[in-house]
């Protein structure tokens, strides 16, 4: 882990916690996150919790994100939400292209190209999930796939100055217990960052790339001990504090 970049910890909250108990939640993040000095903690909440949590995490270091974006600042869009509405929510991040929103959603690479823009466009730090089938990984085509994916969104992050954050996630291990190994989530990780490199060293040197796909905490420090992991998109183990905390001690701990 390269020390310029500050490793970031995000924790994807899924369909989970959407109402009150989003806040005794927020407060167990938040107690954590007062003793880290060199990591940086995100909660992604349901939108209905968003106001909630943003009350409790108020003045602490915990940012919050919004689980995903319309690419329209406004609009007869019902039900979607857009990036001012967001930063109105006290969001600074919010995630873009996961692989539920493409798998359940159909978003393509060029939407979620279009998400990115408009998330940086409001004044938002997205986090832009790539990543593979168990299919294309046995076919051997993950490198192809999750370049094709980085590339539809490269030149829009490109010309922006803020350093995006890329979270690698192998489908396959999201929410199955299956984990890429260390050396497995390294290639992935130091292939996209020969990709953003070849368009801007400075790009590359500054875009966090995080490691997602059932991150626990007794397998986040070898993930993190990889030069190329600057940190972890959190599910499942991110709704209990205990957890969340101990994946981001093991960041706080490079």
């Amino acid at each position: 882990m390269n020390p310029s970049r500050t490793p970031l910890i995000a924790g994807n909250w899924k369909m989970f916690h959407g109402g009150e108990s989003s806040v005794p939640l927020a407060a167990g993040v938040v107690a954590f996150a007062k003793e880290l000095s060199n990591v940086d903690v995100v909660v992604a909440p349901p939108f209905t919790a968003l106001a909630a949590v943003s009350a409790e995490i108020d003045g602490s270091p915990v940012g919050l994100a919004g689980q995903n974006l319309y690419p329209k600042p406004e609009g007869a869009f019902t039900g979607e939400i857009s990036g001012p509405f967001l930063k109105q929510c006290g969001c600074g991040w919010v995630i873009v292209g996961h692989s539920e929103r493409r798998q359940h959603f159909n978003e393509t690479d060029p939407i979620v190209a279009d998400k990115v823009a408009a998330a940086l466009g409001s004044g938002l730090v997205p986090i832009v999930c790539v990543g593979e089938t168990l299919a294309q990984r046995e076919g051997g085509e993950t490198l192809r796939v999750v370049k094709a994916q980085v590339e539809a969104f490269l030149d829009v992050i490109a010309q922006s100055a803020v350093a995006v954050a890329i979270a690698y996630e192998p489908v396959w291990a999201i929410g199955t217990g299956k984990t890429a190994g260390p050396a497995e989530a390294e290639e992935v990780h130091a292939a996209i960052r020969t990709w953003l490199a070849n368009k801007d060293p400075k790009l590359a040197e500054r875009t966090r790339i995080l490691y997602g796909g059932s991150v626990k905490a007794d397998n986040a420090a070898a993930l993190l001990a990889c030069p190329n992991v600057d940190g972890a998109l959190v599910g499942g183990a991110s709704l209990d504090p205990g957890s969340f905390g101990a994946i981001a001690r093991a960041a706080q701990a490079k």
